[in-house]
């Protein structure tokens, strides 16, 4: 019997996701920061491709620069479509000015109806612990803690090769100990810096890829892969459920690389699940018929 949906051409097989709220193959999608993406652009993005979007993120503090109404109008209709909405690492910079304005960003975030606040120190020196008393707290105000991880100080930006060469990487085993911690106190995912592994490198290094999925488990980490050839790399190598950080201009892309319908010269045809066969619906059992209460006479 052939499944339906409402998408078009139904009758071609593809690679079938899981429904909403998922636990893997989650997309995370880039919102405003390279360009401007409004209110009636984020409609179209949902209403055609919305079902296979899971993270909406605001990316480099830019709902600091756009009106409270533009903001909530982003948020409410994330919300609509079951997309969640994340802070992006804005926390890093808000740190920087110190706890009480820590506690009223994040409040605020709450707030505004935000979903996730991303944990990353990207381009300061934090102590683990301080790190890990804003994960708890986050929980505690009822949102999504996403720390981010990774081997490359200065990383978050647009540095050039040269000057996170002088910076220099860091053991992938120091990033994994954090992880784990984080992951101890509740934290949602593991968001995995691309800079210093995929980003900003002269060669790749999947060798800490390997160790942080061997680690942490491909279900508790999301890497960001906001390039066409790194994301099909991850897709090559881990299948199509790798959780993935992409720009809202990749998402069909992405997608068509998950659902195995299109791709390179080495991913064509090359992408495919087996699910095995849709369980049968459950018969309901029949009613025991229960034997008359014995008579007190013999």
């Amino acid at each position: 019997m052939e499944r339906t949906t409402d998408r078009s051409f139904d009758f071609l097989p593809i690679n079938e996701r899981g429904q909403k709220p998922r636990k893997t193959g989650i997309t995370e999608m880039r919102g405003p920061y390279y360009a401007p993406v409004g209110k009636r652009y984020l409609q179209d993005i949902l209403e055609t491709v919305g079902a296979y979007i899971d993270i909406f993120k605001f990316s480099g503090g830019s709902f600091r620069l756009m009106p409270k109404k533009a903001v909530r109008d982003l948020i409410d209709t994330c919300h609509e479509h079951d997309v969640l909405v994340s802070t992006g690492g804005f926390i890093e910079r808000v740190l920087t000015y110190g706890p009480d304005m820590v506690d009223r960003y994040l409040a605020e975030c709450r707030e505004m109806g935000f979903d996730v606040v991303e944990v990353s120190s990207g381009f300061i020196s934090v102590p683990p612990d301080d790190l890990l008393g804003i994960v708890e707290r986050v929980n505690e105000l009822g949102m999504k803690a996403k720390p981010e991880i990774g081997i490359q100080f200065g990383a978050g930006g647009a540095s050039s090769v040269e000057e996170l060469e002088a910076e220099g990487t860091s053991d992938p085993s120091q990033a994994i100990r954090a992880a784990k911690r984080y992951l101890e106190a509740g934290a949602h995912l593991i968001m995995v810096e691309s800079e210093g592994i995929t980003e900003n490198v002269r060669s790749w290094r999947t060798d800490v890829v390997s160790k942080i999925v061997n680690e942490l488990g491909l279900d508790k980490v999301m890497f960001e892969a906001a390039d066409p050839s790194v994301f099909s790399w991850y897709i090559k190598n881990f299948g199509p459920d790798v959780n993935l950080f992409v720009d809202h201009s990749q998402v069909v892309q992405l997608e068509a690389l998950r659902s195995g319908i299109w791709g390179t010269k080495s991913t064509w045809g090359r992408i495919v699940t087996y699910r095995g066969k849709p369980e049968k619906p459950a018969t309901a059992r029949p009613k025991l018929v229960e034997p008359p209460a014995k008579s007190g006479k013999r």
